[in-house]
């Protein structure tokens, strides 16, 4: 699911190599979370959230039925 979400996520954003990922397993879920610069998060969220909706979406129909269910982060770094 990883593999999915970089994919997307370096369609839009213009600086690439300063871009993490992180992901977590928790327990009746695993996270993944997306550290961007200020600069990418308004091309990657999209306007009104549609790009980051969209991810959302791609994520939750590639999930296998009966696994545990992703939830996709979109922060700046600090």
């Amino acid at each position: 699911m990883m593999e999915l979400v970089k994919y997307v996520v370096e369609q839009f954003a213009e600086n690439k190599d300063a871009i993490e990922y992180k992901e977590e397993e928790k327990e009746n879920c695993i996270e993944i979370t997306v550290y961007l610069e200020d600069s990418d998060m308004g091309k990657v969220i999209g306007k009104q959230g549609k790009i980051a909706k969209a991810l959302r979406t791609l994520v939750k129909a590639a999930t296998p039925e009966g696994s545990k269910k992703y939830i996709v982060e979109i922060k700046g770094k600090e």
